[in-house]
């Protein structure tokens, strides 16, 4: 039967590390969390590595969202890292930027002027009877709004 191990290999290297500060000896440690010297020390560099690589994607992540005026997300740095040459998974991306505490722009929220039935609607007196005995005796109209580049223009077709 296979013993179980209560923590990962890298929780029990995190935990030596914090003993050893206080003053215990490494191998009374070791014994004690069941962990051989060689499986210390190769987890230790390993998580020297990855602090090591996520300092400098950090810097990376820092210099394109200066770069870009805080606009880019999560997304597009992560896109863009990509582009720079860098092999790195989005999530990884995300939680750095989450631990930095940068978080791109959102696009402002457009105007929405509708506010339902405003004013007072006149009463149907034509009918729909468009037909007239003489010109300009009957006269409707209505409102087209277009949005174009330069903005909103109406319409108003009588």
């Amino acid at each position: 039967m296979k013993k179980r191990s209560c923590a990962a290999q890298g929780e029990k290297v995190a935990i030596i590390k914090t003993l050893r500060k206080q003053g215990y000896q490494l191998k009374y440690l070791l014994k004690a969390m069941g962990m051989a010297t060689s499986t210390y020390y190769f987890e230790l560099s390993k998580v020297n590595l990855v602090e090591e690589r996520n300092i400098q994607l950090n810097e990376e992540i820092q210099k394109v969202f200066t770069e870009h005026k805080s606009y880019y997300g999560v997304r597009r740095i992560y896109q863009e890292l990509l582009n720079r040459g860098f092999v790195v998974n989005h999530k990884r991306v995300q939680r750095l930027m989450k631990v930095i505490g940068s978080a791109g722009m959102r696009p402002k929220e457009k105007y929405h002027s509708y506010k339902g039935q405003v004013g007072k609607i006149s009463h149907n007196i034509i009918n729909r009877d468009f037909s007239t005995t003489a010109p300009l005796q009957k006269w409707t109209t209505d409102v087209t709004q277009f949005n174009c580049s330069w903005g909103k223009c109406y319409l108003s077709s009588i």
